[in-house]
């Protein structure tokens, strides 16, 4: 699942998210997570960007990974459904506000949000959201 996530894109003027396929000097092959067609998106005319490269700025100055962010989303779906993306600006901070409580709130905008629960609905109805990587502690375990 989470090598799948590491694959997806947003492809800018084309809406949605895309699985890349091959990478080609000038652009890459991109396919539709739902029908499953391949096309090439020339990088001439579009800019990639990884879904595993992107993050929620915080309150502490770092970002917060995108997956991260998703699965919190996850978890909290029972009690804190995401709300609809034409609903009130301060609704939608609010419901960010409770699954990623630091979020910075200067340099997140309104149009951040709704992206964020556009992409999470998009990925969550596939079964594409990551799920929390696993880290090694025997390294740990060694230096103490």
């Amino acid at each position: 699942m989470e090598k799948e996530f590491d694959q997806l894109v947003a492809v800018s003027g084309l809406p949605g998210l895309y699985k890349m396929v091959a990478n080609r000097s000038n652009g890459l092959i991109i396919e539709d997570l739902d029908e499953g067609k391949r096309r090439f998106a020339p990088s001439r005319k579009h800019q990639f960007t990884p879904l595993a490269s992107i993050g929620i700025y915080t309150d502490d100055g770092e970002t917060r990974e995108l997956g991260a962010v998703f699965r919190s989303m996850r978890d909290k779906m029972e009690e804190t459904p995401p709300p609809a993306l034409d609903d009130n600006p301060e609704s939608l901070r609010t419901y960010l506000s409770i699954v990623l409580p630091d979020y910075d709130r200067d340099k997140v905008y309104v149009s951040d949000i709704k992206k964020l629960i556009k992409w999470f609905t998009f990925l969550n109805e596939r079964n594409l959201i990551p799920e929390e990587k696993v880290e090694d502690n025997k390294g740990a375990e060694e230096e103490e």
